[in-house]
Formats: structure tokens, sequence, C-alpha cells
């Protein structure tokens, strides 16, 4: 357990734009910042981050929270992990109880395979630098690759003992679930009827030096492994299987270390190879990240559309390479991201290159030799025409087809007059081919299967139905108020009963004017017509600012923004971002009242508690004309008229007309 001053030093001390924009690439915006949502694919920004507030809210998908329910969210933290992240990246002493064997085996599965996941990267780590053999072999591969020390600590880097079971006995003796060991494909089991458990486990790393591969994060999540003996029945590299926490088409290896110099950068380096990152940043190029040498995937380049719209694409010297994996420029081309290509000496790679030359020779090999990616198909495939027109025609269809997965219609202008350039040939030409990829593109969509969804019958709303919308409706815009507002102290009208004349007339209602907190003439009106919220959030939401006022004479918005009930924060959230998506406004200044803005809110207080007021009687009104079973219909049409009296006594003070 965590100790509730540590979860409350976290919560001061956390900065929710520090926290995501280590996630999402923000840029500011008023007092927000704006940037992608880490949760949709989507190309206008419309995730944002209140700095003043502490919140974040993402209008695609409708998640919203604080720091903690962003890393619950993004990297599947339980509420607990997500404290110790952050207790960690601001250096705050975190007091916990070690778990015990049996504890470990009742933690769910996902954090079980990330507890197996980091203890095999240190037990890995350790064997490198520590045990004979691991020095021997491991270690003294990575000197040889000119990798330093600091460099081998920072990746993390290991090396697993070639012997059949070491590693499985050693977790197994520190007390992690067999289970677990397959399930993360760190130990390979099966059956053997000749054995006392029927089953014989053995390493599937044996052998080989380790390469952890990170979420961006830090989190561990499978491990890649090199051999460095020859066998040709052997994989020369093997990675992780897939599992619940490891998906090799959704990670990039080194985005953890890159993150940060990628979104300072504004451009990331893609390459091929574990070696290729890490030589890279240890050159000072920190803004690389690897594909782990397969092809490269959507969900990979949507990681890098978080950070930055710019890659550059990092190919070894050798042609048929870079044929097998040119694919890949479309994919990012239809991200909406800018692609750059760059071309190594022939025999050359990214970690032989940057061994070669010096840190500022690498920098300006990489500055003065990227291209377009036309420019770089032309010089590469130009060569097979061999002045071939039919050849020709085919490499200048190529990329008009690389420029059609453009989404941005000014881009593909641009780049069509570029093409037309280079290739000497009639930008209307382009255009209409052009033109017609985009009509084939749609034909073939109209003749995609569209997969037929069951459709809801489409129910007439009963006014019961509707009753029960606006009652929540101005619930949460009471809500609302408070939140914003409950402090604040504004001048506000009375209507004052009329005198009776005579025994026909009664003067008109008058109307006087008083100073009142919000929250205070909200609660007042509440318990004066003893009303209950009927939504169950509202309602807790409500007491415990009531309780707040009872105890600290103020509403502390951040209790509830940081509420252990993730329901509530989110819900909290949601009322406190809901005009952030098109008006950036400063949080703090909705706090200062001007008195040209007095009136507005007082009348917004007021017409709030008379529309829940209409409401409540709306629907009392139905229920006793709904109620065939009294017996006593004269005493029921009297209170149905001395509550349509109420009624329109409510009208008459939200000018409406009825």
């Amino acid at each position: 357990m965590i100790s509730r001053e540590t979860i409350d030093r976290v919560f001061e001390t956390a900065r929710v734009e520090e926290v995501i924009g280590e996630f999402v690439q923000l840029k500011k915006a008023g007092s927000n910042f704006k940037g992608l949502s880490p949760f949709s694919d989507e190309r206008t920004p419309s995730f944002m981050v209140s700095p003043v507030k502490q919140i974040w809210k993402d209008f695609s998908t409708g998640k919203g929270g604080n720091a903690i329910s962003f890393l619950m969210e993004h990297e599947h933290y339980s509420y607990p992990e997500a404290i110790r992240y952050l207790a960690k990246k601001y250096n705050i002493e975190i007091e916990e109880i070690e778990q015990t064997d049996a504890q470990k085996e009742e933690a769910d599965e996902r954090e079980s395979m990330f507890l197996v996941s980091e203890f095999a990267r240190n037990y890995f780590h350790k064997i490198l630098l520590e045990d004979n053999q691991g020095i021997a072999i491991g270690l003294s591969y990575f000197k040889e690759r000119g990798f330093t020390d600091e460099t081998i600590r920072k990746f993390q880097l290991g090396y697993s003992l070639n012997e059949w079971e070491a590693f499985t006995s050693e977790a197994l003796n520190k007390g992690y679930n067999l289970k677990y060991l397959e399930s993360t494909g760190l130990t390979i089991v099966k059956q053997d009827l000749l054995s006392d458990t029927g089953t014989k486990q053995f390493d599937r790393f044996k052998g080989r030096v380790m390469f952890p591969i990170h979420s961006m994060s830090g989190r561990v999540l499978g491990f890649g492994g090199r051999i460095l003996i020859n066998d040709k029945k052997a994989a020369k590299y093997l990675n992780s299987p897939d599992s619940d926490i490891y998906h090799k088409s959704n990670i990039l290896y080194g985005i953890y270390y890159a993150k940060q110099a990628i979104a300072k950068q504004d451009n990331c380096y893609l390459v091929e190879g574990y070696t290729d990152v890490i030589s890279f940043h240890q050159s000072g190029i920190e803004n690389t990240v690897a594909s782990s040498g397969t092809a490269l995937t959507e969900n990979q380049i949507r990681l890098i559309n978080r950070l930055t719209k710019n890659v550059t694409i990092l190919f070894d010297g050798d042609d048929a390479g870079i044929r097998a994996s040119i694919r890949g420029i479309d994919l990012i081309l239809e991200q909406g991201m800018n692609v750059r290509v760059l071309m190594f000496p022939k025999g050359d790679d990214p970690d032989s290159f940057s061994k070669k030359v010096s840190k500022e020779e690498l920098k300006e090999y990489l500055q003065n030799n990227s291209q377009d990616f036309i420019n770089f198909k032309v010089s590469l495939l130009m060569k097979d025409t061999q002045n071939d027109p039919v050849k020709k025609a085919g490499l200048i269809r190529d990329i008009v087809i690389s420029i059609s997965k453009i989404p941005d219609r000014i881009q593909r202008e641009v780049y069509i007059q570029e093409c037309s350039k280079i290739m000497d040939i009639s930008e209307n030409v382009l255009f209409s081919e052009l033109a017609q990829l985009d009509k084939k593109e749609k034909r073939d969509a109209t003749k995609r299967p569209i997969q037929s969804k069951p459709t809801a019958p489409v129910l007439q709303k009963t006014p019961q139905l509707e009753q029960i919308d606006e009652l929540k409706k101005y619930e949460r815009e009471i809500i609302k108020i408070l939140l914003l507002y409950g402090n604040n102290e504004v001048e506000f009208e009375n209507f004052i009963a009329g005198e009776e004349v005579d025994d026909n007339e009664v003067t008109p209602l008058k109307k006087e004017y008083f100073k009142n907190v919000v929250s205070n003439e909200i609660y007042l009106n509440l318990q004066e017509d003893e009303v209950e919220f009927t939504d169950e959030n509202f309602k807790q939401i409500y007491y415990e600012i009531i309780h707040q006022l009872n105890q600290n004479k103020s509403i502390l918005v951040d209790a509830f923004i940081n509420h252990s009930n993730t329901e509530i924060a989110n819900l909290v959230t949601n009322i406190l971002m809901d005009d952030e998506k098109h008006t950036l406004s400063d949080w703090k200044r909705k706090n200062i009242i001007t008195k040209s803005k007095e009136n507005d809110l007082a009348k917004m207080v007021l017409d709030a508690i008379y529309n829940l007021r209409r409401v409540l009687i709306e629907e009392k009104i139905n229920s006793l004309i709904s109620n065939e079973n009294t017996n006593d219909r004269e005493h029921v049409l009297e209170t149905v008229v001395n509550y349509t009296s109420l009624k329109l006594r409510l009208f008459e003070r939200l000018n409406r007309v009825v």
C-alpha cells in the first residue's frame, strides 16, 4: 500500500503537461496545449491539455482526466503503478509493502507479465556485467561494436547464458510463476511424459546478447536476442513472441529513449536494426528509432506521428533491401506526414557509417544528403529504365501512385509540379493520371463488401425519457456552476410576493438585490425545495462539495479532478473541458468575475435552479395526471392547478413565453 501522504505529494508535484508531453507532441494554444490524439487516428488535433486546470481531454474519443488517468489509459497502468511512475519521475520517495509470492500470483495477468519482463531485463543485464561467461562473450561483443559502458547501461543491454535453463531456474527460485515466464515467451514449455511434472522448459534466448524492447513510457515489453555463433539452424535475431503486452508491429525499438529528441528536433530518423539505433544515440543522433527488422506498419507510423510530422528513412547502401522496404514510404504519406529518404554509401549501414565518421561529420551528412521521396525514387529506379520509354512511364506512374496517397491537396499539387520538372513531362498528364487513380480508388471502395452492422430500431423518445434527460441536463449545469464559480460572490435578485390590495387583486412580484456566494445560493435554494439529484455521480459530487463548504468554506476543484473514483474524476474533467474544444479560455479568469459579468453569472445560477424546479414540477404534474388509482380526483386536480401556478411563476422568472 502507498501512503495517502505520498499520493497527495505526487498529485501536488506532477504537472499534467510534462507527463503527457513525454508521449504526445504538444503545441501552445492560448493558455492550453493541443496535440494529436494518442487514442485515435486523427490528422486534426483534438487532444487538449490545460496546465492551469491540470487536466486533459481527448475530444475524438471522449476520454479525459488528470496525469494519473492518462497513464492508466495510455500505458495501461494500474492506479498504484501510475503513482509509482510519477513518484520516480519527480524523485518522490515512496513507501510500499514488499509483495509476497502469493501476492505476485494474485496480480493481474498483464502486471505479472510486466514484472517478469522487468526481472528478466535486470537479470540479463547483471549477467552481462558480472558473470564470467557474460563478460567474456556478451560484454566483449558489445565492446567490439564500439558501445561504451554508458551506452550499455542506458539501453540496459544483457546476455542470456548459453545454458538450457539458467534464466528459467533463477526466475522460478525468485518466486515468479512459470505461467508468466511462458506467456512472455522468455521460457519455452513442452510436454515431457518422462519427467515428474509432465513438462520440460528451457530458455528461449539461450546464448544470445539481449536487447530489451521498451514501451514509450519505459516499460519492458519484450526482447530481441542476437546469436553470436555460426549456427545455420538458428535465426540470427530472435524476438519475443506476440503477447498481451508485446506486439511487434505496434512498437518501435528505441522510442522510449528517442521521444523527447524527436519532439524537440521535429524529425524522426527511422532505421532498421537495434545496433543502428544504439550507434546513432551514442553519436548524438538521439531522435532515432528502428522497425526492428520488420516491414513498417501503420501502427508504428502512428506512434511517430504523435511526436512529429517529419520522418527521414535511412537505408543501407543495398538496392535490394531498399526495394523491399520502399512500400513504407507510401504508408507514411497516407498518414499526412512528410517523408525524406537518405541512402548511405554502398556497403554501409547507419551503425557502420556512424563509426567511420565523427559526430559532426555524421550530422552534416544527414543534413546534406536527405532527399524528398520523388528524387529518391527517381535516383533509385531511373537506372532500371535504361532509356526504355515503357519502363520510364512505369516509373512515373509509380511516383504518381505515391503522390496519390497524400491527403493534402496542396501538397499533392506541389509534388506533381516537382515530378513534372524532374521527369520532363507535362503537369496536365500527371494531373490526369492522378485523377484516374482517384476515380479508381473510389470505384474500388464501392466494390468492397460493407460489413453490415445491426441497426437498432428507431424509437420515439417518450416524454418520460425527455424529462429524465432534462433533469440530468440541469443537474449537470448546476454541478458545472459549482465547480467553475462556486467560490464567487455576486449580487442576486430575489422576488418578493405581492401584497394583497383587495379581495381580487395582488400587486406584481417585486425584486430585491443581495450579495451571496454562488455555492451558498444554490445550496439554500435546493434545500428549500428539498431537491435530490437523480444522477448518482452528480449526487456524490454535490454532497462532497457541501462537505467541503462545511469544512473549508471553499470548493477545492482539484479534489474532484484527482478523485479516487475514476468515474467521478472523468465526469468532472469532461464538465470542466466542455467549452475548451472551441474556445481556449483562461481557467483562472473564470474565477475572476468583473462587475459587468456579475449579472450574467447571477442569471446563469438562477436560470439553472429555476429550470431544475420547472422540470421537477412538470414531472410531478405528469405523475399526478397519469395516476389512475387515486380516488380523490378533486384533490388531485387542485394539486395539479397549484403546481401549474408555480410553473407559470417560474416561466415568468425565466422570461419565457408559454
